[in-house]
């Protein structure tokens, strides 16, 4: 699943350092955290991965 936005992306990529160690795990917040505790390593790395180019800094649902 791709992200659909920059934020969304940014935020995956937060959770998916956390998740490996990179980074502290109490340094998240907002959707970074929850992404960090309900998404698995490989949900994240997709959502992370994908281009930015054309995506929308924010989409709202």
């Amino acid at each position: 699943m791709p992200a659909k936005s920059q934020a969304q992306q940014k935020a995956a990529g937060a959770a998916l350092s956390a998740r490996r160690g990179d980074t502290p795990k109490s340094g998240l917040k907002g959707a970074s955290k929850s992404m960090a505790e309900s998404m698995s390593e490989k949900e994240l790395e997709e959502m992370a991965s994908s281009s930015r180019k054309d995506k929308p800094e924010h989409v709202d649902d």
